[in-house]
């Protein structure tokens, strides 16, 4: 079969190659036009297989290599074969921030497939956005004040976000100790549960262009996410070291919400969405691109493979 692009979906700053793909042999005749875009550009879309999750672990592993596993949880998901999870489980009316995925931790998936195996009555997109424009959009001098990195804290409860024995997949308080230690995190057991603390950078050089991306999360983990009426009510009954998760400078310092705002607002300009089909299979590399969820109604299941 003759290797053929079908067409080049996006915005000026943000683009996907949707190759054509009816079955698992088409796939594999456009293997090497699929891994250069996805090295070079960081996104294709196959459309037209079926929603087979035998077919979806043979894509991502003919394009990936070995399935990773979700380690050092900060949503709730869950397993359906293998190393193949459901997207973020959260309600439908919300919205999921843009992020590149695992970038609070020290170790992080290098390509993320999603296979829609049931697309949403309406919304529910899959939006992505180009880390190097993120970048070079951003205010140089938002820039300059996260050049230190992003300190993030997590605060773990039973009954708030995920417990330690969610997030780390473990019951073993031993265990944890040497993953924070072995990831460079700072821990502290409480009566709660178990607090932690980190810095990753803000920004980095992506290896095989070279290109400096914007990823990190801390428009995601810090409390302006939540909303105004949760954030205030979160920090009502909690002091602030004992939220769920949170952001701050480098230097611990309070990260302003116009900062986290002027980065959603760069988000929302760089960002595209496409809308589902049952049977898409999205591969993105997660340093090249950040990915996030529209809110939806209906039936909704895309599942999540990690790679690299």
């Amino acid at each position: 079969m003759t290797a053929v692009l079908a067409e080049l979906q996006g915005n000026e700053h943000t683009k996907i190659a949707v190759f054509p793909a009816a079955d698992f042999a088409a796939v594999e005749a456009q293997l090497p036009q699929l891994q250069d875009h996805l090295r070079d550009h960081g996104a294709v879309l196959l459309r037209g297989l079926t929603a087979d999750l035998g077919e979806f672990n043979r894509v991502t592993e003919t394009i990936g290599g070995a399935l990773l596993t979700y380690t050092e949880r900060s949503t709730p998901r869950s397993n359906v074969a293998g190393n193949i999870y459901t997207s973020t489980e959260y309600p439908p009316a919300e919205s999921i921030p843009m992020h590149n995925e695992n970038s609070y931790s020290a170790s992080w998936p290098a390509r993320l497939f999603f296979l829609c195996d049931t697309a949403a009555e309406t919304g529910g997109a899959t939006p992505i956005a180009d880390s190097r424009a993120m970048f070079r959009l951003l205010p140089e001098d938002l820039r300059e004040r996260f050049a230190g990195g992003v300190t993030y804290t997590r605060a773990f409860r039973e009954g708030l976000g995920l417990t330690w024995q969610e997030a780390f997949q473990t019951e073993d308080r031993a265990v944890v100790e040497e993953y924070c230690a072995s990831h460079g995190q700072t821990f502290e057991w409480t009566e709660e549960g178990l607090r932690t603390r980190h810095i990753r950078p803000s920004f980095v050089a992506e290896p095989h262009t070279g290109d400096t991306v914007w990823f990190n999360q801390a428009n995601l983990f810090h409390v302006s996410s939540l909303g105004e009426e949760v954030s205030e009510a979160l920090l009502e009954l909690y002091p602030e070291e004992d939220l769920p998760r949170n952001a701050y400078f480098a230097d611990g310092s309070p990260i302003p919400a116009a900062d986290v705002e002027k980065i959603r607002e760069v988000y929302d300009e760089v960002s595209y969405a496409f809308p589902w089909q049952a049977g898409d299979i999205m591969v993105i590399s997660n340093m090249l691109m950040a990915h996030g969820r529209e809110p939806f109604t209906g039936k909704r299941r895309i599942l999540v493979a990690m790679t690299g």
